[in-house]
């Protein structure tokens, strides 16, 4: 669509504000990532030369859960996720079509029960903290309902994005 301003198109606010988190998931990635690989080693310096870090251990493992999650997200707005498309390939571009929409479809139903569990473990684990670091255990769950939103919105951008495609692609 041309709004008469240079040429430029109109993109719907959900795929700019999906790029926009997109955008911030990327850096918190690159961040936690750092993080992660700085613990580690200083884990084995201080473990080789002085005494262990005994809080490195679970500061690595909940860095580990939340990088991954963050990935799966930036992955799914890049559409970079792994899928098997060669049957989907022969389909004619209708049908192509209904089976993308199918996918986002079913990919939002499936976050919305991560979303949905993910914000019962948190009032579940209300009363807990972790051993080392004593940080409470809704804090670190909380990545389930952040990253299921996130994705939800990524999928619904993707959905809109399927829609917008001519069926010739």
């Amino acid at each position: 669509m041309d709004n008469g301003v240079g040429g430029k198109t109109h993109r719907p606010v959900i795929i700019l504000l999906s790029d926009r988190v997109n955008k911030i998931c990327e850096v918190v990635l690159f961040i936690f990532l750092l993080a992660m690989i700085t613990t580690t080693t200083l884990q084995v310096i201080f473990r080789f030369f002085f005494q262990a870090l005994s809080w490195s251990e679970e500061i690595t493992r909940f860095l580990l859960v939340w990088s991954s999650l963050i990935g799966a997200a930036i992955a799914f707005r890049r559409g970079s996720h792994i899928a098997v498309t060669f049957v989907i390939e022969r389909f004619p571009p209708v049908l192509r079509k209904l089976a993308v929409v199918i996918t986002y479809i079913l990919g939002i139903i499936f976050f919305l029960i991560v979303l949905w569990y993910g914000i019962e473990l948190m009032i579940e684990e209300s009363a807990q903290t972790s051993p080392a670091l004593n940080i409470p255990m809704p804090y670190i769950y909380s990545i389930y309902p952040i990253m299921g939103t996130v994705i939800i919105l990524h999928l619904i951008s993707g959905l809109i994005e399927a829609f917008k495609r001519k069926e010739s692609e």
